[in-house]
This record gives C-alpha cells, structure tokens and sequence, in this order.
C-alpha cells in the first residue's frame, strides 16, 4: 500500500511526465487529468468533515477517434494504481428496454477492484504459501506412516510391549525420515523433481448446479448470486488428477495463498477503494446525446432515458453489488465522445453540470504520427523490432521510412475516415506483411525497412481510394 500512496501523491507535473512517456501530444488533456489526480490526494489530506462534501470535478473529452482519450484515462489509472473501468455509454438502455443497467458498471468496477486486492493481498503471502505448498508436495512425495506426525514417533506394533531400550532406534528412523526429506526438498528447490507425476486432489467443477437467468436490465447479478448460494449447499466435490511437479507446485501455491488471504478484509478494503479512488471511462457518451437537442422520430428513445439513469450514478448513490452497498460519490468519471454531429450542450442540463471540465483533443498530423511511431516507451516501431528479434532477424528503420509511413497514414485518414493513430497500426502491418511472412525462412540476419520499400508496399493501395477503404 505505501506504493499506492507514493504513486498517488505526485505532483501534476510529474504526472504530466509520466504520461508524456506513453502519449504524444495533447497536452491539455494531460493537464487536466493530473490536476484530477492530483486533487484526489488533496482530498485525502483535508479534515474529515470537509472531505465528504468535495465532490470530483470530472471531465469530458472532445476529440475524433484514435488521438489518445483512452489511452490517457487508462495511463492514469495505472498511475494511480486504481480501479479502472472503461465501457461504453452506448452500451446502456434507459429502464424498461432490453439492454444493461447503469448499475451495472459499479459492480463490475467493485468486481474489478476486488480482484486487484485479492492480488495485492495473495502476493503479501506469498512466502508463507511457497512454503507450505513446498511441505504438501513433500509429502506427496515422500508420504508418511499411517498416524505419523512431525515431532511423533512411530506407534508401537499391537500386541507388543516396549521395553525402552529401542526408543534409540525409533529416533535413529526418525532422523532417517527427517535426512531422507530434506535430501528431496534440496531436489525440489533445483529442479530435478519437475518431470516426476503425481495425483492430487483438485475441485471439480461440475459440484454446483448451473443456474442461468433470463431477465430484464438490472438483474445482471443474480446469476453470480445465486451461483454462489448453491455452492454453499452443494460444496465442491474433489477427485484426483495427476500433473508433473512443477504445476502441482504452482497449483498448490495458489491454493494455500487463496486460503490465507482473508476475504472479508478484502471485502472491505476492496469497497473502500471503489469508493474512494475508482475510475470510470465513459466512451462514446456523445451517442447518448440528443442530436440537436431532440430524437424524435428517430429510434434513439432511450437516449434521454439513459442520461436520467446515469445522472444519480455520477451525482452520487448507493449500488448494491454482492459484495455489499457502494457509494459513488466520489468516483471520477472521465467522458469522451467525437461530438461530431452533436455538442456537449446537447445532454441534459444537470449531467451537464456534473461534468465541469471540458478540454478538447485535436487531430493528429504528420508529425505526430512519426512521433507516436518512435518515442513513447511502447511504440509501434520498438515492438516490432522485437518481434522480429524473436526470429533472429535484426529490423531496422530508417528515419525517412518512417516519415514516409506517417505521411502516408495522414493521407489516407484524409481521403478515407479518420481514424487518427490506429491508422498507423494497419500501415506498419501492411508495410511488414512480406518479411513477417518469410521470417523464418529468411537467411539473412538484417532486414532495412526503406523510404523506397514502404511507398512500392504502400503507395499503389494509397492512391486508390477505394482499395484504402478495404485495406488501409
């Protein structure tokens, strides 16, 4: 937890630089979210009574497809080291139509969060778990006498009577058994036991009856539910399985750290950092919009619908999930849409309101995409540099085939739909595609990607509209 602390109190400056690593340009938009983060730590170092009543300034993104909105929510939310949710708005139908519930994204970030915990808390368990993983496969191994016990020795035979001078020899067995055991668990440790089979008892999972349930929106989690009321009356039958060493170790490691991690303190702690640190991605949320203010005569009836439905969620209310009531006051929703055939103005006033801050993203050009292509720690040009490698192939980029690539890309964005940087990813593929092929029938060990050798494999299909729209 002191890293998540650590991460949570850098400056918005720092955070600007962390995302800067990832996420070229738009630098507006990097701003606005370090402050948001940033005033979440702010937060937490105000008095209690004052604490409940700041509310998050959440935010909406503006901007086409592909200049990097998700990309920056997403980054921030591992910063943050934070329970992340992106789903889209169009998803959601208002009540009484078929479709998901708003609620529903709440429980699946508490489901979410949930599972972050229970990692955190399995890997502060971990050496405690090897340990006793290490002990069971041990005795797999090496099984022991039939009522025999560490620290026991051996019961006496029936019908014969101990005379006390062969209590040496019982310890003498003992410290055999002990020699014996520790020889094995060195073997083990090295190694040299992997490839040996052995039967454990592993969960069934034909234990608890199926349950499915066909309903309207807002008993998505009933299923879950009732899943689990079964499987408290019909516990989970075991039988026998066999496997190498190595994964019955690994296996029985993940047993014995679920065993020790305790689950209602990951309950608790799990609900506390949905409320206090969640984020929430809202995509798309200009497809909820009412275009131009109306949608009538369209078959949009939900739209309106669906905003009066997310209006409570984003003001603050109290979800039921299966892991007990959660309150949404203080998560930060970050909206994004294109906005091209509607405005931010066209949703209901009062979620409106709810989002205070607006910044908008502009579209990539020429430059952007050759920077996108080189800088960030993950760029497109590093991971397929690494892939080749994989095949003993050294790929190399000059500079003017890159620009080219992006100049290319820019193109066809401009003849074709936009699709801003994810253009870039079917260009390189496109460019790759008769190398990737022949990798590994290729002799030799460097392959030069060329100004030359991206416009013979590309320029034929970007001059002609048509094959672009299919192809690029």
């Amino acid at each position: 937890m002191k890293g998540s602390q650590r991460l949570n109190s850098l400056t918005p400056r720092e955070t600007v630089v962390e995302l800067d690593r990832y996420i070229i340009g738009q630098a507006d938009a990097k701003r606005s979210v370090a402050i948001a983060l940033r005033n979440r730590w702010r937060r937490q170092q105000v008095e209690p009574s004052l604490r409940e009543e700041i509310a998050p300034k959440n935010i909406i993104m503006i901007g086409p497809t592909g200049v990097g909105k998700t990309e920056i929510a997403r980054r921030l939310a591992h910063l943050a080291q934070s329970p992340f949710l992106k789903i889209e708005a169009s998803k959601f139908t208002e009540v009484g139509y078929v479709g998901r519930d708003v609620e529903s994204m709440i429980r699946d970030l508490t489901q979410l969060a949930v599972n972050m915990v229970t990692k955190e808390e399995e890997e502060g368990v971990q050496g405690k778990a090897e340990t006793m993983a290490e002990e069971r496969l041990l005795d797999l191994l090496l099984p022991r006498p039939s009522g025999h016990h560490p620290g026991m020795s051996p019961s006496p035979q029936p019908n014969i009577i101990p005379l006390g001078y062969d209590s040496g020899a019982a310890k003498s067995e003992e410290n055999r058994d002990k020699s014996t055991r520790e020889r094995f668990r060195e073997m083990l440790r090295r190694g040299e036991l992997d490839d040996r089979v052995v039967e454990l008892e592993v969960a069934s999972s034909g234990g608890t009856p199926v349950v499915e349930v066909f309903s309207a929106s807002g008993m998505e989690d009933m299923q879950s539910s009732l899943q689990e009321a079964f499987s408290k009356f019909f516990p989970k039958k075991r039988q026998p399985k066999k496997m190498k060493v190595s994964e019955a170790l690994e296996f029985l490691r993940k047993e014995e750290a679920e065993r020790l991690v305790d689950t209602e303190s990951v309950t608790e702690k799990a609900i506390r950092r949905t409320e206090q640190s969640g984020i929430i991605f809202l995509d798309e949320i200009d497809k909820i919009a009412s275009r131009g203010g109306s949608s009538s005569g369209t078959p949009e009836v939900s739209r309106e619908g669906v905003q009066r439905d997310l209006l409570p969620i984003v003001e603050g209310t109290t979800v039921t999930t299966k892991y007990g009531p959660v309150k949404t006051d203080h998560i930060l929703f970050i909206a994004s849409g294109a906005f091209h055939v509607c405005k931010p103005s066209d949703l209901v006033p009062e979620l409106q309101g709810r989002f205070p801050i607006r910044v908008n993203l502009h579209a990539l050009g020429e430059e952007d995409f050759f920077r996108i292509l080189t800088e960030p720690k993950n760029a497109l040009i590093k991971q397929y540099i690494a892939l080749m490698a994989t095949e003993d192939i050294h790929l190399v980029f000059e500079d003017a085939a890159i620009r080219e690539m992006a100049r290319i890309a820019v193109q066809v964005n401009q003849r074709t739909e936009d699709i801003g940087a994810r253009r870039l990813h079917t260009v390189i593929e496109r460019v790759l595609d008769e190398v990737s092929f022949d990798a590994s029938d290729r002799e030799e060990q460097v392959f030069t990607v060329t100004a030359d050798y991206v416009r013979t494999q590309l320029t034929e299909i970007s001059q002609n509209e048509d094959l672009s729209r299919y192809i690029l």
